[in-house]
């Protein structure tokens, strides 16, 4: 007997559409593979044999582990000055990119926002220039004015050098991220009454600040792998920085190699952590240009 009442039929569910099998690009795969292999199993190595002794590196596989590991060639790079020649670097890194950076930081804002453009292509066009020289074709002359200067063998005779080089591309990289601030923002600021200074610190610093981490973390890989500067421009070991301290030590203790991983991996470990410090900016500041 039927009430009347609707009966609600289910439809049945809709059939799944079967997954296409997309064949992927397995060129770019394996090179990927083979580009990574290539890079990590040298860093494995390093810090694996930097925790042997040097009798067990001669005995064992050179990629395995150590057995009995031991922290005495990093006591022993500690010990042979390594905090003096640590802080060099750093005082040579901070003395040299904070000054290049801010300099260029105002260079490439009045070579974008200046009235006077004729000079200031002028400007910018001898910057470009900077860029074609490297610091191996002028070095000779870079050491007489530092011998003239009476800064040889000092912290100072490498700071000097190493920010008139980071200046080029620094004003490069910065006033193409400065054109991209729309000129909607400066106008608003000079009907707000805002000041050239208080465009470029409270406007443009915000909104370029992904370049300057960029420029600043390259700049400072750059001084902090410095070798010819100081190899030039120094001669006393209290002067040494780190790479040059590295090759010192690596003539010293030629057949410890456990000795010299373990200096290889305290002079890399600031690096790794500045990256890891700025890493998202860096990253910002490097791929800024592709969404536009």
């Amino acid at each position: 007997m039927t009430t009347g009442r609707p009966v609600h039929v289910e439809s049945p569910p809709p059939p799944r559409r079967a997954r296409r099998w997309r064949p992927g690009n397995w060129p770019a795969g394996l090179s990927s593979l083979i580009w990574l292999v290539i890079v990590v199993v040298p860093i494995y190595w390093i810090v694996i044999t930097s925790f042997k002794t040097q009798s067990n590196y001669f005995v064992q596989n050179p990629l395995a582990p150590a057995g009995e590991p031991t922290l005495d060639n990093y006591r022993m790079v500690l010990e042979s000055d390594f905090p003096r020649y640590f802080v060099n670097s750093v005082v040579v890194v901070v003395g040299a990119v904070l000054p290049a950076v801010l300099i260029s930081f105002m260079a490439a804002y009045a070579i974008v926002r200046g009235t006077g453009q004729r000079f200031l292509r002028g400007v910018n066009s001898l910057f470009l220039m900077g860029l074609a020289i490297p610091l191996q074709a002028v070095i000779i002359p870079v050491y007489l004015i530092i011998i003239r200067l009476q800064l040889y063998d000092t912290l100072l005779a490498i700071i000097l050098p190493s920010v008139a080089f980071a200046i080029p591309l620094s004003v490069l990289v910065l006033s193409n991220f400065i054109r991209d601030v729309p000129r909607e923002l400066f106008e608003s600021m000079r009907m707000d009454g805002a000041t050239e200074w208080g465009t470029l610190w409270r406007l443009v610093f915000p909104l370029t600040r992904p370049a300057l981490v960029t420029v600043t973390i390259y700049q400072g890989l750059l001084t902090w792998n410095g070798f010819l500067l100081p190899l030039i421009l120094t001669q006393s070991s209290e002067q040494r920085t780190l790479p040059l301290a590295l090759a010192a030590f690596q003539g010293q203790y030629s057949i410890n190699v456990p000795a010299i991983a373990a200096s290889v991996v305290l002079t890399t470990l600031p690096i790794v952590v500045l990256y890891a410090l700025g890493r998202r900016q860096l990253l910002s500041g490097l791929t800024a240009g592709f969404g536009k």
